[in-house]
C-alpha cells in the first residue's frame, strides 16, 4: 500500500509516500528514506522502499525540501543541515503514525544523504538502524581529530544553528550533471553520473530538474559527517563500492569512519561502481536490496 503523506520541516511542507506491506497487522518497523544530491524518489529509491515493504518493514520516503513534490524555497538548493533536519521532522512526523512502532526506526540514505543519515545518527538516538550506500564523506579525512566537544557543536547545529548559506560558501544555479565538463561544468563531473541522471531524471514522473545550487553553510563547525562517525548511536550497514567514480565518495576515507563507528556493524563491497546498484530492474539492485533488507529484518528485529 502507498499512501501520499506531507509532514513539515523548517516551513516548508515535504511530500512523499508511507510504504506499507498489504494486510499488516500491529505496528510496522519502518525506515525513513531520502535520496541522494537532487534527485527525487521516483528515480529508484522509490523501488527500494517498495522492496522493504514487500518484506514487512515499512518505509516513508519522501522529497528533500526544494525538490520534486516537497515545497521549499529557493527551488533546487541544496543544504546539508536542511535535509539533515528533514530527517528528523520525517522521524517526529513517523513517530506518531498508527502503522509505525516509533521504537523500531530506520534511516536510509544514499550518496550525499547516505553521510547526512550517520551525521542525523550521531545527534539522534532513535534510529535503531541506518543504512547506507556509496556515502559521501569527502575527499579527504578533516585535519580535525573527532571530538565530544565538536560533536556538541554539531548536534546544536542541527537542532538550532544559523544554518543559512553566504555568497562565498554558495555553488550554482549550475547544472547536476554534464555531457562535457569543458563545455558545460556540472556539480557532479563523471560520465557515470550524466548517464544515470539523464536516464532516470528524464522520465516523465520523474519531477527531476538539471539544476542545483550547492550551499555549505560557515557554521561553527563545518558539515562533516566523518566527525560524527565515532558517535554514531545506531546499528550501521556499510554498502560501498570499490569503483566508486565520485571523488568525495572516497573509498579510502568511507572506511577510515566506518572503523571509528562504536556500534555493531556491516561493511558490505559491491561492484558497478557509484550509480550501479541505481539500475532498476538489474542484477546489481537486486544484490543491494536483498542484503539491505536482510540486514533491516535482523537489526530491527522484524
Amino acid at each position: 500500500m502507498e499512501k501520499p503523506v506531507e509532514f513539515q520541516s523548517e516551513g516548508a511542507t515535504l511530500r512523499g509516500f508511507l510504504i506499507t506491506p498489504d494486510d499488516h497487522i500491529g505496528r510496522l518497523p519502518l525506515v525513513v528514506m531520502a535520496h541522494g544530491t537532487s534527485a527525487t524518489i521516483q528515480m529508484v529509491a522509490i523501488e527500494y522502499a517498495r522492496a522493504f515493504a514487500r518484506a514487512g518493514v515499512a518505509a516513508l520516503i519522501y522529497d528533500h525540501r526544494n525538490f520534486g513534490f516537497s515545497d521549499g524555497e529557493p527551488r533546487h538548493e541544496i543544504n546539508p543541515w536542511i535535509q539533515c533536519r528533514g530527517y528528523r521532522d520525517a522521524m517526529d512526523f513517523a513517530q506518531e503514525l498508527p502503522e509505525v512502532n516509533p521504537d523500531k526506526l530506520a534511516l536510509w540514505g544514499d550518496s550525499y544523504t547516505g553521510g547526512q543519515a550517520v551525521l542525523v545518527s550521531a545527534c539522534d538516538a532513535r534510529p535503531k538502524v541506518i543504512v547506507v550506500q556509496c556515502p559521501v564523506f569527502g575527499l579527504s579525512a578533516p585535519e580535525t581529530l573527532p571530538s565530544r566537544q565538536t560533536m556538541d557543536q554539531i548536534q546544536l547545529t542541527l537542532h538550532s544553528g544559523d544554518v543559512g548559506g553566504t555568497p562565498e560558501t554558495t555553488t550554482g544555479p549550475i547544472p547536476v550533471v554534464s555531457p562535457s565538463q569543458l563545455a558545460y561544468r556540472s556539480l557532479l563531473a563523471p560520465v557515470q553520473a550524466f548517464r544515470w541522471f539523464i536516464e532516470y531524471g528524464g522520465r516523465p514522473s520523474s519531477g527531476w530538474t538539471n539544476e542545483a545550487t550547492r550551499v555549505i553553510p560557515p557554521t561553527p563547525t563545518a558539515y562533516s559527517p566523518f566527525l560524527c562517525a565515532a558517535y554514531v548511536q545506531a546499528h550501521a550497514l556499510f554498502m560501498v563500492a570499490p569503483e566508486d567514480e565520485m571523488a568525495h565518495a572516497n573509498y579510502a576515507v568511507t572506511r577510515q569512519a566506518y572503523d571509528l563507528i562504536p556500534t555493531a556493524k556491516r561493511w558490505y563491497d559491491i561492484r558497478g561502481g557509484h550509480f550501479g546498484l541505481l539500475y532498476h530492474p538489474s542484477e546489481r539492485f537486486d544484490e543491494a536490496v536483498s542484503v539491505q533488507t536482510a540486514y533491516l529484518i535482523a537489526a530491527l528485529g522484524a
